[in-house]
């Protein structure tokens, strides 16, 4: 390789892991959030590095080479940064690394705090007690006068404030650990503490709480999602769609009158109403919308059969995804009635249409398939869809893609 192109490459991913700050290991944070920051690193820098092969004409490195050293970096990084965290944790749990902290004000959320400090030890906090205006028990050092002469001796590197101080109170706490480089965290309350993924916006120099946030709100995680919808629906299209429509269309004919394609109306993101393609696999009727396919349905012709069992019967919808009303993975898109029907009796069902339905989800592999009977069977789908929106990586995205294929051809079942 040329020495100056190599050079550019390695300061290309230098920059990148420096403002990404990928490299850090969180003290609180688990194994997949630095996977993910490090493959979100790794997609940057070789689209950056294909542009520089292009544009450079560097094609005596083959694609096959740049592939290699992509999974090979992937691989090696991903187990130098797991097997890190795992040190870290492990030195931390034995009493190294610690920081010290203590919680200002009682009540509220503050014991579940304190209760985390005392179960993870992995994170290295040292909980030294509370400080607390009026409460008392074993762990309550005393008021806050108490905490302002005993701090000096403490050497102390965190200060949790529950919300519930009054503004006065916060604003002296605070200039005290400017003053003296402690770091301040306010504890959320009861009303904030909604097991969510909490992130800030700012508007000027004020800051507000993004209480119901998702990952795909991110511009970047949409690029990311968008360019494997397209790439994947792509190449399933051009190799796949190409000769499989004039072929099913054929059988589908050959059995009975009609068109070759079903579509659908179908809510999509946002509860946009979108026209869902499959081949047809029943004979024309009026019930399609209202009734689910049943077992041994009379309505299901017999190369449609063949179609549902296989799921090829879905295989249009990649036109769907090329067109961005569907992606590949997703929650499944119910029919309009379905719709109106289910949300009014479960808690939560609208919010799987925060993002584009897919081909296949999480419920989907996870068993949650085919025809609906039971009410635990719609609760299950929309709260693994709801998991699913609330903690979207492009590595699940993979996983759940690998997982379809498999069930595919190893499971069947609930599938007419």
């Amino acid at each position: 390789m040329n020495p100056l192109l190599y050079g550019l490459y390695l300061l290309i991913w230098v920059i990148l892991a420096a403002f990404r700050k990928d490299y850090k290991v969180g003290r609180t944070t688990d194994y997949f959030f630095t996977l993910q920051k490090l493959f979100g690193t790794i997609l940057w820098f070789f689209s950056i590095v294909s542009v520089l092969w292009i544009t450079f004409q560097a094609y005596h490195l083959s694609r096959l080479f740049l592939l290699m050293d992509a999974a090979s970096m992937t691989v090696l990084l991903s187990l130098y940064r797991v097997g890190t965290h795992i040190a870290l944790k492990q030195y931390r749990s034995h009493g190294g690394n610690y920081r010290n902290a203590v919680i200002i004000g009682k009540g509220g959320t503050s014991y579940k705090l304190a209760k985390v400090f005392q179960t993870r030890r992995d994170f290295g906090i040292n909980f030294l007690g509370y400080y607390d205006e009026m409460s008392s028990c074993v762990e309550t050092r005393g008021n806050l006068n108490d905490f302002f002469d005993e701090v000096k001796n403490m050497e102390l590197d965190l200060i949790y404030i529950n919300e519930r101080l009054d503004l006065p109170t916060i604003k002296k706490i605070v200039h005290y650990a400017d003053e003296h480089y402690i770091k301040v965290k306010v504890i959320p309350g009861g009303s904030l503490q909604l097991e969510k993924k909490l992130s800030f916006s700012k508007y000027g120099d004020f800051f507000v709480i993004n209480v119901n946030a998702i990952p795909l709100d991110n511009a970047f995680n949409r690029v990311c999602k968008r360019a494997f919808d397209i790439l994947f629906s792509l190449v399933v299209t051009v190799f796949i769609l190409s000769w499989m429509i004039p072929l099913v269309g054929f059988l589908i004919r050959l059995e009975s009158q009609g068109p070759i394609f079903f579509i659908q109306l179908r809510n999509g993101e946002n509860n946009r109403v979108f026209r869902c393609l499959k081949f047809r696999s029943m004979t024309p009727n009026d019930y399609a919308d209202t009734h689910q396919a049943t077992k041994n349905d009379p309505r299901v012709t017999r190369i449609g059969r063949f179609l549902r069992s296989s799921s090829l019967d879905e295989m249009p919808q990649f036109l769907n995804v090329l067109i961005g009303d569907m992606s590949i993975v997703g929650p499944r898109p119910h029919t309009v009635p379905m719709n109106e029907t289910f949300k009014t009796q479960i808690e939560k069902y609208n919010a799987r249409h925060k993002i584009k339905p897919g081909i296949t989800g999480l419920a989907q592999v996870k068993g949650y398939r085919g025809e609906i009977i039971k009410p635990y069977q719609i609760r299950s789908r929309v709260r693994l869809d709801y998991f699913y929106i609330q903690n979207w990586t492009l590595w699940m995205d993979l996983k759940i893609v690998f997982r379809t294929i498999h069930e595919m051809g190893m499971n069947r079942d609930n599938v007419y």
